[in-house]
């Protein structure tokens, strides 16, 4: 009992000698220490705070002689890039999810065959908070794995006239008849949201005010599901559903935050084509705002033939 105490509290290599028989080699990267935006608490949204990682990685030992070159072994370089590039892809809430993708991506690389992570956060109080995980390569080498490319959907943003328009599901019938799934973009209704008189709060609510339409929208046509995370999203647009884009959780998660803010909505829809890598956007009833994706404007009026 004492021994499984200690290993339970020790580094990720004194874990990872203890279990197992298998003859690895260990390559580790300790206390790399990083300041990030992360954590799923209000308070913990808009400040760094310190993390820490200990990542150790086992490899089979290279039989012949190295012969001192770089390029045959995992380079702890890889350690720290995976770190790095899932910090840079989106800002995640769960220390959980960031060890999870930390050690999918280095097993990406040939040699590992299993991953320790352990990641602690340091300033929220007197003590480090922290998750530790192992992940083991599942036999099959990258260039074998299954990948379902992410297709490109169509954003289109409606403004409130195209919202409330008698022939809003008749129209909906004929993009749905082209190829390509779609995400629809609102603004805020046509009532005004309360206003706090403080920058971040009134974020929140103009945010809020904007999925309160989304939610107006799904109601006009069963087939609109409001749908808030990238993973959904990802999943409808492979499933051939209909989403209504609800904005706050990939706004506020974003890394360089977004362009555009809930009081530009047309601007903000492109923002957020350019995140989804969007085939094109189309605006109803307002005006084209800038953007880094195909996109083109009508008017309601031409909407209904």
């Amino acid at each position: 009992m004492t021994n499984d105490i200690h290993l339970a509290f020790a580094h990720p290599s004194e874990r990872a000698a203890a279990s197992t028989d298998m003859p690895y080699d260990r390559i580790s990267v300790r206390d790399y220490t990083v300041e990030v935006e992360i954590g799923a608490f209000q308070a913990e949204r808009g400040t760094l705070q310190r993390v820490r990682f200990n990542v150790v990685v086992e490899v089979l030992p290279i039989a012949d002689p190295l012969e001192d070159d770089v390029d045959r072994i995992l380079s702890y370089d890889k350690v720290t890039e995976a770190i790095t590039l899932e910090l840079q892809a989106e800002r995640i809430n769960l220390l959980e999810t960031l060890a999870a993708r930390v050690a999918e991506r280095i097993l990406m690389e040939p040699q590992p065959e299993r991953v320790f992570v352990r990641i602690e956060k340091l300033d929220r109080g007197p003590f480090a908070l922290g998750v530790e995980i192992v992940r083991a390569r599942d036999g099959a080498t990258p260039a074998a794995q299954d990948h379902v490319e992410t297709p490109h959907p169509r954003v289109v943003y409606l403004a409130n006239a195209m919202i409330h328009a008698d022939g809003l599901s008749q129209w909906i019938d004929t993009l749905v008849a082209d190829d390509g799934p779609l995400i629809f973009c609102v603004g805020a209704g046509d009532t005004a949201a309360p206003q706090t008189g403080h920058t971040m709060t009134q974020r929140r609510v103009d945010l809020l005010a904007i999925e309160q339409n989304a939610w107006v929208l799904a109601a006009r046509d069963h087939r609109c599901k409001v749908v808030e995370t990238r993973t959904e999203l990802d999943w409808a647009m492979k499933n051939g559903q209909i989403c209504v884009w609800a904005p706050s959780k990939i706004v506020l998660d974003a890394v360089d935050g977004a362009s555009a803010g809930p009081r530009e909505p047309a601007a903000l829809a492109s923002w957020f084509a350019a995140e989804m890598q969007a085939a094109e956007l189309l605006v109803v009833g307002a005006e084209a705002p800038a953007a880094t994706v195909p996109v083109r404007a009508i008017a309601v009026r031409d909407t209904i033939t």
